[in-house]
């Protein structure tokens, strides 16, 4: 199956505020909205994972972006893997013990990139040796390419790494033309991965521009590898309701980007989060054969805030400089908008979650319908402190032990409390927050 782009209609999606005060918090620490209002539920992460840091002393291990395996036969060996950036992958349990870490490759030569994982996936069912495997899926940002792990269900009980890496030797460049261009870093950035009639794909998107490209897993040997089979970009200029035009503030040569995606394969649809922009829903169609580019194929579920209010890139501080006027049009997430998950509830029900970097909240919204139904944010507790300005995100509606309802691993980018380093300064730090479902007050599966 390719991954061609069909229309889809909806309205624009807001919250209604109001001025009635925030409800008491209950038992558990959990503070609900009150009726009607805008404001966000506060949540408490359950437990963490340990800090990773992002300089010399830590491997420049940079938290980013979760993905969450379901055991199928044992869900107390359930996994959550999560990329680090330079610092290649960490693989955790549910405690949120570090079971593994994975190196990224070093770089190729002296002048070259090493390698710098972004995202990752799960995928499922994989045909490897003549047997079904799960294997998570990562996008090599520093190399561009697809890196691939397989999954072995045994490991956690009997105490040993559960990460194989089966990466084909020869496994292509995803947009690069050659290694000179890899070295630019114009390369694989976001993931979202699905599977159709046997077959798996990936859909990556292109760090600083506005592509997407479409990617189908192939095995030979006991090892994984890929074939780019078409690319699209998705609009980096727009008509405004009073008819202007507008564009995101970008970098001159640039583009405004995809990171977060995640694919609905039930209803056949790519949501995309292009971080200056908003949260893209694209049709998958089966009767296709290529990527389609035209408007009828692309419907923003929701814009960023800052959507329609002009900005000017300042080269001496190379920061966008926002206009005084706001036109009004934006919707309610703060650039960036990051990462986006869904959590199941049936074939088609569920929910949609996405998270709003720039307030710290995270939106959700009806799976079938993409009704807004909620905002929260995930605070600080007693022991565990709260997620701010979160990249990826990974929530599975399975009974897990501890989450009977099912789980939500967020990114944390400004891990608490700070560590200072030997030279005195704060070291970088972040890391990934559980959450419990319940605690969202969304109903369950």
């Amino acid at each position: 199956m390719r991954l061609p782009l069909v229309a889809l209609t909806a309205a624009a999606l807001v919250l209604t505020s109001a001025t009635t005060a925030p409800a008491a918090p209950d038992a558990s620490g959990t503070r609900p909205p009150g009726p009607g209002s805008d404001e966000p539920r506060v949540v408490r992460a359950t437990t963490e994972t340990p800090a990773l840091f992002d300089d010399e002393a830590g491997g420049e291990a940079d938290a980013d972006d979760p993905a969450i395996w379901v055991d199928p036969r044992d869900a107390a060996s359930s996994l959550v893997i999560a990329t680090a950036k330079t610092g290649g992958l960490r693989v955790y349990d549910l405690a949120g013990r570090e079971l593994q870490s994975v190196a990224a490759p070093p770089a190729p030569g002296p002048d070259a990139a090493p390698g710098r994982f972004n995202n990752v996936d799960v995928v499922l069912g994989v045909k490897l040796d003549g047997r079904r495997v799960d294997v998570a899926v990562v996008t090599d940002r520093g190399r561009d390419r697809l890196r691939f792990y397989a999954i072995d269900p045994k490991a956690v009980a009997a105490g040993r790494a559960p990460l194989r890496d089966v990466t084909a030797a020869d496994v292509p460049l995803l947009f690069s033309a050659d290694e000179a261009e890899v070295d630019e870093q114009a390369t694989g950035y976001g993931l979202a991965t699905y599977s159709d009639d046997g077959r798996h794909y990936a859909v990556v998107s292109r760090r600083s521009t506005s592509d997407l490209g479409l990617v189908q897993l192939h095995s030979s040997r006991g090892r994984l590898g890929y074939a780019v089979e078409d690319t699209l970009t998705l609009p980096s200029t727009f008509t405004l309701p009073d008819a202007t035009s507008w564009s995101p503030c970008v970098e001159p040569g640039e583009g405004p980007q995809v990171e977060g995606m995640v694919v609905d394969t039930a209803a056949r649809v790519l949501y995309a989060a292009q971080e200056d922009v908003g949260l893209w829903a694209l049709r998958l169609d089966v009767d296709r054969e290529e990527f389609r580019t035209g408007p009828r194929d692309q419907r923003l579920v929701e814009t960023v805030a800052e959507y329609g209010v002009p900005a000017t890139f300042d080269a001496a501080t190379e920061e966008c400089v926002v206009g005084d006027e706001d036109p009004g049009f934006g919707g309610r997430i703060r650039a960036d908008v990051e990462g986006v998950t869904l959590y199941p509830t049936g074939r088609r029900d569920g929910y949609l979650l996405v998270s709003s970097q720039g307030d710290n909240r995270f939106y959700a919204y009806d799976r079938r319908t993409t009704d807004p139904v909620g905002s929260f944010v995930v605070g600080d507790g007693p022991t565990v402190d709260g997620a701010e300005h979160s990249d990826g995100a990974a929530a599975v509606s399975t009974p897990l032990p501890g989450y009977p309802q099912g789980l939500l691993v967020v990114h944390d980018g400004e891990n608490g409390p700070d560590e200072v380093g030997a030279d005195g300064e704060v070291r970088p730090n972040a890391n990934f927050k559980y959450v419990d479902w319940r605690a969202l007050g969304l109903p369950g599966r």
